[in-house]
C-alpha cells in the first residue's frame, strides 16, 4: 500500500478532491492517505501557511495530491 499525503485545500479543494479520491477508489488504488493542512485553513487554525507537519509528510510519501488553496 502506498502513502500519500492529502491535501484537501479550501474553497472548492474539498469538494475536488473528494471527487478524485472516489475515482481512486473506483480503480482499485491502495493508498494510505496521510492528510495534512496547507494554505488558508492551516492559518484558520493558527498554524503556518505550509506547516511543518505537512513538510513532513511530504518528506515521508514523497507525493501528494492536492486540492486548490486560497
Amino acid at each position: 500500500m502506498k502513502k500519500v499525503t492529502l491535501i484537501k485545500g479550501d474553497g472548492i479543494g474539498p469538494e475536488v478532491v473528494d471527487s478524485a479520491l472516489r475515482v481512486l477508489e473506483a480503480a482499485g488504488a491502495e493508498i494510505e492517505w496521510q492528510e495534512r493542512l496547507a494554505g488558508l485553513s492551516a492559518v484558520e487554525r493558527g498554524e503556518d501557511i505550509l506547516p511543518e507537519s505537512t513538510l513532513e509528510s511530504f518528506r515521508d510519501t514523497r507525493v501528494a495530491l492536492k486540492g486548490p488553496l486560497t
